[in-house]
């Protein structure tokens, strides 16, 4: 049932390459506040100015437009809750962690690095949490007084509520966690800047989101922010704790929890290769829900019809490279002929395009255009796969060439090329049959006799319909191609 009341938040840091986990984060929240005729808030995490970068911000707002993503509140959009990247929201972080304070639900924490980790080693030693201990919980203020005097520097830590959490998670059913496994948490560094933990709940309370939606990572620290917002409440920031639903991780080689470390984790390199938007995403989606046991090829408008968090398998969802080409292939068949030649255009020039700009024949790829949808599988094949109709010469790929030139090919090409001059070269039919009966004088079938005329005509074994290719080509410059094999085969 649709809820128009229903507010989430895709909030990404601006570090690096947006990453293919990150949109499959962004394509749930989006598709599910679309389904529920909800708002997609789009709030930029950028505190941390060492990785944080204007490039990266950059990038991931193209990225999302590429996707099709809108956002109903965010950057460049405003909305009641700006500003949106929280490199701009200071001031209220710092407010809210004085209420914190003054209210007694967070205190100053003195202890340093060196006497954390000589009580965290002796709780271990012990058998027992090696969590932060509570040793500055309840200082008295001569105590505080004299740890001011001795020069330390202080944190500022949250005071978790001695009582066990339960939540229940959409993905996951009810979860419960006990005080000793969540011990207090640092929400300000000693220099002032607000910690994650602090930000990211405050955020989320001020901008009413209602249900937080990502990656099972984030599970652990849920319990922590059940127990900040119920504070918040009390102070009268928040008016609620959101539902909370974490999606299932993605798995790269090795079951191993795909990281950007992987190359096939990068959004840019989709983009590069030419990915549809939608194939993409159509991938993407199925990496922890199912349109239905028998589909898996839907349209974007499709899936936010269908969509739901409590859909969601909690199993860890594996990334298949050939799968999510194959879902993009698909889309590219159903693409309208024009949309895929204008889709097409970024691979047709420089710099992907190894032919001069003059050579290109607009008339000419619009007629190789339609062969071409039905073969390629990312719009960036199309460059190979055309190159021989604008080059000057074929590039000729030795590979390609050592396969297709056995047993007697020079003999083959000279009867095949006699008998495409005599064809009728504005009918496919009659080429194909004319390197049928080359062939068949020769002892091969047509698969064995078409070889060596693709090669020499495209440079390559495999391609586009060779048939169809060779009339879109022309006779003249076809045969002058074999020519130059055939003289190369003779030399």
């Amino acid at each position: 049932m649709a809820n128009a009341n229903v507010r989430v938040r895709f909030c990404p840091s601006p570090t690096g390459n947006p990453h293919v986990g990150l949109v499959r984060t962004a394509l749930f929240n989006w598709a599910f506040a679309r389904h529920h005729g909800g708002t997609f808030v789009f709030r930029i995490e950028d505190t941390d100015a060492a990785r944080d970068s204007e490039e990266s911000y950059g990038q991931l707002l193209d990225s999302l437009r590429w996707l099709g993503f809108t956002w109903d509140e965010g950057p460049e959009v405003g909305g009641p809750h700006a500003p949106y990247r929280q490199s701009e929201r200071m001031d209220i972080y710092a407010d809210v962690a004085k209420k914190l304070q003054d209210g007694g639900y967070a205190y100053s924490c003195y202890c340093t690095t060196e006497e954390l980790d000589a009580r965290r080693d002796a709780a271990r030693a012990a058998g027992k949490p090696s969590g932060y201990d509570g040793h500055c919980r309840d200082l008295t203020a001569e105590q505080k007084a004299a740890y001011e005097t001795e020069g330390r520097a202080s944190i500022v830590r949250f005071r978790m509520p001695d009582e066990t959490i339960t939540f229940t998670d959409l993905v996951r059913g009810e979860i419960s966690v006990t005080p000793e496994n969540v011990p207090d948490f640092g929400i300000v560094r000693a220099n002032g800047a607000p910690l994650y933990t602090l930000v990211n709940p405050v955020d989320d309370a001020l901008m009413e989101i209602t249900h937080v939606l990502r990656g099972e990572d984030l599970l652990s620290s849920t319990p922590r922010q059940i127990a900040l917002y119920r504070a918040l409440i009390e102070l009268g920031i928040a008016k609620g704790v959101p539902e909370f639903g974490h999606l299932p991780y993605v798995m790269g080689e090795g079951n191993k929890k795909l990281s950007k470390r992987d190359p096939e984790s990068s959004l840019n390199l989709y983009r590069e290769r030419g990915f549809l938007p939608e194939g993409l995403l159509n991938y993407l989606s199925l990496l922890g829900w199912s349109f239905s046991k028998d589909q898996d090829i839907f349209s974007i408008e499709e899936m936010v019809a269908k969509f739901d968090i409590p859909d969601v398998n909690a199993n860890p969802a594996r990334f298949d490279l050939k799968k999510a080409e194959a879902i993009n292939a698909d889309h590219i068949r159903q693409l309208d002929p024009k949309a895929f030649a204008d889709a097409c255009a970024p691979w047709l020039t420089a710099p992907h395009a190894n032919w001069a700009p003059e050579d290109f024949d607009a008339e000419a790829w619009e007629r190789i255009a339609p062969h071409a949808q039905t073969r390629v599988t990312v719009l960036s094949d199309i460059t190979a796969n055309v190159d021989f109709l604008f080059l000057k010469e074929p590039v000729r790929d030795q590979a390609s060439w050592d396969k297709a030139m056995k047993g007697d090919p020079a003999a083959l090409l000279a009867t095949a090329r006699e008998n495409l001059a005599a064809a009728d070269w504005s009918d496919p039919e009659s080429l194909k049959q004319a390197v049928l009966t080359a062939g068949e004088a020769h002892g091969l079938k047509l698969g064995k006799a078409q070889a060596p005329v693709r090669v020499a005509v495209t440079g390559r074994t495999v391609g586009l319909p060779l048939f169809e290719s060779l009339e879109i080509l022309g006779k003249d410059r076809a045969l002058a191609r074999v020519d130059a094999t055939l003289a190369k085969l003779t030399a």
